[in-house]
């Protein structure tokens, strides 16, 4: 092809992608979830409770009545726990852990007290509610934060007043937290909630548009126009991949660091390329699952079917490390896998083209791999 050639290519690539954003203006529903995603849904985000420990609703059985078991209950306070003393029934305790109007119950022993200033450390009974595993882990956790010191100071006490040697090897672990210094769960939730709705527009966008054309019968019109199926497929993942930088713009710069403080350390330029990577990337996606459908609703399953898997197995959900190595070689194949690290890099990291390369390079390999299918299947059901 000459240059003049590819200047009418491109030409013509450009009108059809002002046809899409034409198309996608009338659209008021596909409008409402654009503006609703890159918005409202960030804020709400923001709002979700912290993946930590608040509130929870501890039973406190005290057989001891002693001061220091009386000092223990002190402890076991706000802002982790809400403490409820319990008469010693375990019939009660069975049916109020049951029925979830408590989170755990600490049943203090007879002699406590006097066990500990002997110089021997009691048993204490935690009974947790683990069907929600993460905060059955957290309540014994905060329970065995509070009790060990308590126990340590008593034994101190002890061994002051007797005289005894009370000093052992200590270690101490001095934490510092880098990139998110105030362990701020907003900032993450804000990133990963973007991440998601990111990922479910770049997919969902062009499939719709394309299955458009199918429910209208305009797709044999543009067919047998003097345009190449690469021309009218890669229009509609460029008009939309604009539409998603737009929203990621509005998100991350009006949303996220203005309203909830998101910093914003590394290069813009470098995200939002990367924004616009990816967004054309998962494209792909998008168009390979449009080929697979006859009309809208049937689409919307195939990219929800897409789309919650590469979520969950992404890394913004859980540990890639803790899946199991075959999940993990698996995971490697979503465009969504290295776009998490990219963006928490950039955005909190200020990680700079070096460490982004080769993690856009792989992003970008899929994107190709999955465009090319795509279009390969999509001239196929023409011929």
């Amino acid at each position: 092809m000459n240059r003049h050639a590819i200047a009418r290519w491109w030409r013509q690539v450009g009108a059809l992608v002002a046809k899409e954003w034409r198309q996608l203006l009338r659209d008021r529903a596909l409008i409402g979830f654009v503006v609703f995603i890159f918005t409202a849904d960030i804020l709400i985000a923001a709002g979700a409770p912290e993946l930590d420990l608040k509130q929870a609703r501890l039973g406190l059985i005290d057989r001891d009545h002693s001061a220091l078991s009386r000092e223990l209950g002190y402890r076991l306070r706000p802002p982790q726990f809400t403490l409820l003393p319990l008469p010693d029934d375990e019939a009660l305790v069975a049916h109020r852990l049951e029925r979830g109007e408590l989170r755990a119950v600490l049943t203090i022993p007879h002699g406590f007290e006097q066990s500990l200033r002997r110089g021997t450390v009691p048993a204490l009974q935690l009974l947790v509610d683990a069907s929600d595993a993460n905060l059955g882990y957290l309540s014994a956790s905060y329970v065995e934060r509070i009790v060990q010191p308590l126990a340590a100071q008593a034994l101190q006490q002890q061994f002051a007043r007797t005289g005894a040697s009370s000093r052992w090897p200590e270690v101490r672990l001095q934490v510092r937290a880098r990139f998110n210094p105030t362990l701020r769960e907003a900032w993450y939730a804000t990133i990963s909630e973007l991440l998601t709705m990111i990922t479910a527009a770049a997919i969902l966008l062009p499939a719709a548009a394309l299955v458009r054309e199918k429910e209208r019968g305009t797709i044999e019109q543009l067919l047998v126009s003097p345009l190449s199926p690469l021309q009218i497929v890669l229009a509609k993942v460029l008009a939309m991949t604009v539409v998603i930088l737009l929203g990621a713009l509005v998100a991350v710069g009006g949303v996220m660091h203005l309203l909830v403080g998101v910093p914003f350390v590394g290069s813009a330029w470098l995200f939002f390329a990367m924004v616009a990577l990816y967004a054309g990337t998962s494209s792909g996606l998008g168009i390979l699952a449009a080929t697979f459908a006859r009309n809208s609703g049937q689409v919307g399953l195939i990219v929800l079917l897409l789309v919650m898997p590469i979520i969950m197995l992404s890394g913004t959900w859980n540990l890639r490390e803790s899946m199991p190595v075959w999940l993990q070689r698996l995971v490697d194949l979503s465009p969504l896998r290295y776009f998490v690290d990219i963006a928490y890099g950039v955005l909190l990291k200020g990680s700079g083209v070096a460490v982004v390369l080769p993690l856009a390079l792989s992003m970008a390999a899929l994107g190709l791999a999955f465009l090319g299918l795509g279009v390969a299947r999509f001239r196929g059901q023409f011929r």
